[in-house]
């Protein structure tokens, strides 16, 4: 390990036990698709009263996340990680993770990176991971043998096809072992999670503690089953820390244990023990005072995807409506509807030039943006030619508008 390495480990609270209560931690949650279903899992993106893995408060666009980010570090000044753990998995939507960190590299190149993954794009992404200067790398596994994996994961879904039963666990266990090692290999120090299920692995993680010792795992961490409602797994008794302990002292004969894990939220901010996320949901943020300047004098007309005029929660390309918002960026009302063809179809053909794409740019030519949870890059250019500013958001319409108003403003200084 180099010196370097050892010093961001040193102060990463997951990997260092002395480090969690002087060093804090910030999850961003960019990545809210999953690529497989375990049986334990039920994630909700609006919960504020769990901790648990998959469960966030928000979503949030990479320049979001780096606003995020740089909010945070003025108020925190002992953060020293930035970690992706979801909602759903890092490597499922690879494209915002790296362009998260590489906007956050862009101002703050001393922060320690840190990814969550379940593993099962591991050999396709490894090579990035290493290239981005990514030391720090959590594998979630739960099984070596795919008999035992069956009762874990109900399906995987890996380059667009679906696998399920044995066949599932056995594609899931290869990519993970095979992406650790790579890791491994690479100077990433892994740290594997693994989940206790009662009566279904707990036998087998010994095999699987030796097994990813061998590949060069650097840490792992024993975890409790939390039975979220609503999943497959929910009737399950959660296992007690005196049997968590038990299986600890037992493989921590082959490797070190971590013992202070707290199963954080994906959108978890603070010390380990002190979790802030709800205080810096971006709802919260204060506005800028010199774009609040600009606001006062300006009024703005935004378009909206929206599905039922709450939340921020339709794509671009799938909307057959916009609702057309008048304000001065901070109060705004509906000033009209405006219907539009709905050119996105599928993943095949959002990107494709058509007469009904043309026609939704003609019908927001005269708006100053566009607020939608998701758009391509060829429709964003093409608004920009039109002189539209797209905003990526997913929240409240409300907070949405006065996000996109302040973008504005900042543009325009």
């Amino acid at each position: 390990m180099s010196q370097d390495l050892l010093e961001r480990t040193k102060k990463h609270p997951c990997y260092s036990a002395d480090a969690h209560h002087k060093y804090a931690r910030i999850h961003l949650p960019v990545a809210p698709r999953c690529n497989i279903q375990c049986n334990y899992c039920n994630r909700k993106f609006d919960c504020v009263n769990e901790s648990r893995p998959g469960v966030t408060s928000e979503v949030l666009t990479p320049q979001l996340a780096k606003e995020k980010f740089q909010w945070v570090k003025e108020q925190i000044a002992e953060l020293s990680v930035v970690g992706i753990a979801g909602p759903g998995d890092a490597l499922a939507d690879w494209q915002f993770t790296r362009e998260t960190i590489e906007q956050i590299k862009e101002i703050d190149n001393d922060v320690t990176f840190c990814l969550s993954t379940n593993g099962l794009m591991l050999p396709e992404y490894a090579p990035e991971i290493v290239d981005l200067g990514i030391h720090h790398v959590t594998v979630t596994a739960n099984a070596l043998d795919p008999e035992i994996g069956a009762k874990i994961y109900k399906h995987v879904s890996y380059k667009g096809q679906k696998y399920e039963g044995a066949k599932a666990a056995e594609l899931l266990s290869l990519n993970q072992l095979a992406g650790i090692e790579y890791l491994a290999k690479h100077e990433v120090l892994v740290k594997v999670n693994i989940v206790l299920i009662k009566g279904i692995n707990d036998r087998h993680i010994p095999d699987l503690v030796k097994k990813v010792k061998e590949l060069g795992a650097f840490i792992t961490n024993i975890m409790p089953l939390i039975p979220a409602p609503g999943s497959a797994f929910e009737d399950y008794p959660q296992t007690s820390m005196k049997e968590i302990n038990e299986m600890r002292n037992i493989c921590q004969l082959d490797i070190q244990q971590m013992r202070h894990c707290r199963q954080c939220r994906a959108d978890a901010v603070g010390l380990l023990h002190e979790d802030r996320s709800q205080e810096f949901r971006m709802c919260n943020r204060p506005p800028a005072e010199t774009a609040a300047q600009i606001l006062e004098r300006k009024q703005y007309k935004i378009a909206v995807t929206t599905k039922h005029g709450k939340i921020v929660d339709q794509h671009f390309g799938h909307a057959s409506q916009f609702l057309i918002y008048q304000g001065d960026g901070q109060e705004f009302h509906v000033a009209e509807t405006r219907t539009a063809d709905q050119y996105c179809q599928g993943m095949t053909e959002c990107d494709e030039e058509d007469t009904n794409r043309d026609r939704v740019f003609q019908t927001l030519q005269d708006c100053d943006a566009v607020l939608t949870m998701r758009i391509g890059y060829q429709a964003k250019e093409q608004l920009r030619r039109h002189g539209v500013y797209s905003v990526e958001y997913c929240d409240t319409v409300e907070n949405g508008l006065r996000y996109a108003a302040s973008q504005l403003a900042d543009n325009a200084l």
